[in-house]
């Protein structure tokens, strides 16, 4: 793992406040990527969250976003869901939402979801069409309570809603790419080194890390609670379709 992705390993929420403080920093390395995993590929970031919520392309409906960040990619959505008559709720640190455009659509709420948001919890339980939640989860894994979160998030959506809680680092995910011949080429390209990558190959619980486990039982548990749950893959135009996958849920 090189320094630059090594900066940006196991953020907690306090460390993006500090991060979107930095003006050393642009858009991308304020919410925790490297220049290179962003820049010019956040336009095949939105075209596939709007293929995988296609509620998105209707008019008028209560969109959340949770963690939307600075990038291109939050701002894409705003002028996405004002060009469509959409409410749009933006949850994140006051530090990152002031970098953020004020627009009477838009409602902005301080906080780390779902922490201290018991009055927004309850005001919009089944009231969200559409919750979107993209390369944050993993942050949430390490600091936060994962299945917590899960059940809050489903538990606003409206009858017919959709969520979208995308680009899921996958440990499993990675270890299978990293241990194929695919992978380490892609390695070696990537890192303009000859070195392998370094992979453990062990079926065993990451306590740290998103993996199969986590991903499936997540399936399992909304499932159980009513709702529609998938796992599905990234394009390959995506930085890191290699290793990350999303779930996609629907209320029926």
């Amino acid at each position: 793992m090189n320094d630059k992705v090594k900066k940006f390993q196991n953020l907690s929420f306090n460390d993006f406040k500090q991060l979107a403080k930095d003006e050393s920093l642009n858009c991308y390395e304020k919410i925790g990527f490297p220049t290179e995993y962003r820049q010019a590929k956040e336009m095949a970031i939105f075209s596939d969250i709007r293929t995988k919520l296609p509620l998105l392309e209707q008019r008028g409906l209560r969109v959340l976003e949770v963690g939307p960040g600075c990038s291109e990619l939050a701002l894409m959505i705003i002028n996405l869901c004002e060009h469509n008559g959409h409410e749009l709720i933006l949850i994140d640190s006051q530090e990152m939402l002031d970098l953020l455009p004020n627009k009477p659509f838009i409602k902005k709420i301080s906080g780390c979801f779902p922490q201290n948001l018991t009055d927004f919890l309850e005001s919009y339980k089944n009231k969200i069409d559409i919750f979107l939640c993209y390369s944050v989860m993993h942050y949430i894994f390490f600091e936060g309570n994962w299945f917590d979160f899960l059940d809050q998030a489903v538990g606003l959506l409206n009858w017919g809603g959709q969520a979208l809680l995308g680009d899921l680092p996958n440990h499993s995910m990675r270890q299978r790419f990293f241990n194929s011949p695919n992978g380490v080429a892609f390695h070696k390209a990537f890192t303009k080194t000859d070195t392998e990558p370094s992979v453990q190959w062990q079926p065993t619980v990451q306590a740290t890390q998103i993996d199969d486990s986590v991903i499936l039982a997540s399936l399992m548990r909304v499932r159980a609670a009513g709702y529609h749950a998938y796992v599905v893959p990234q394009p390959q135009a995506l930085p890191m379709a290699n290793r990350r996958e999303d779930i996609l849920i629907y209320r029926p």
